[in-house]
């Protein structure tokens, strides 16, 4: 398939995008924190990915070379939005819970999960650019650090690094948190 789309074929191209759009839209999501600018990023990022598919490399992964350029992407957008202003964010994460449908949270518990949800937010806010993208790739999609190094071209002590900054800022800013629960 990856062949075919590299020789021009756009049915070959809207398959790989099918494959990969909704890891690319939770990674945006995830650094981002905004659905329409995470939108925004998976767009952009699969334009520069269809006119720049004769350049990847075949040896390499589809997915980890859409996920660098995703998260460049995401990357460019935040410091923009940084240098035009400084806010804080009030997007919501979307948090999965284990409670049944049958139970639904009382009025307090919405309240309490609502605060979490802003503080949480408001604490990535706080993080470099980089340290987002590390944080949002090794503990919301998983990734290992070696694919963390490949994706924002970063080496292993830098990407490991990127990591604990990041861990270690929210720690600060949520600790409150932990202890109140």
């Amino acid at each position: 398939m990856l062949t075919r789309a590299r020789q021009g074929d756009s049915e070959a191209f809207r398959l790989l995008v099918e494959s990969h759009s909704r890891s690319a839209f939770r990674l945006a999501f995830r650094m981002t924190g905004n659905e329409q600018d995470a939108e925004d990023v998976v767009q952009e990022s699969l334009l520069k990915a269809y006119r720049h598919l004769g350049r990847f490399e075949t040896r390499a992964d589809f997915g980890t070379w859409l996920y660098r350029i995703v998260a460049n992407c995401a990357v460019d957008m935040i410091r923009g939005r940084q240098a035009r202003q400084k806010h804080l964010w009030t997007e919501p994460f979307d948090v999965s819970t284990s409670a049944h449908a049958s139970e639904q949270p009382g009025p307090e518990r919405l309240a309490e999960s609502s605060e979490v949800q802003r503080r949480v937010a408001a604490a990535l806010d706080g993080l470099s650019p980089l340290e987002r993208a590390a944080f949002a790739l090794r503990h919301y999609e998983g990734r290992s650090i070696d694919e963390i190094c490949r994706t924002l071209n970063l080496g292993t002590s830098a990407a490991k690094q990127a990591i604990f900054r990041a861990v270690k800022k929210l720690r600060v800013e949520l600790a409150e948190l932990r202890t109140s629960t």
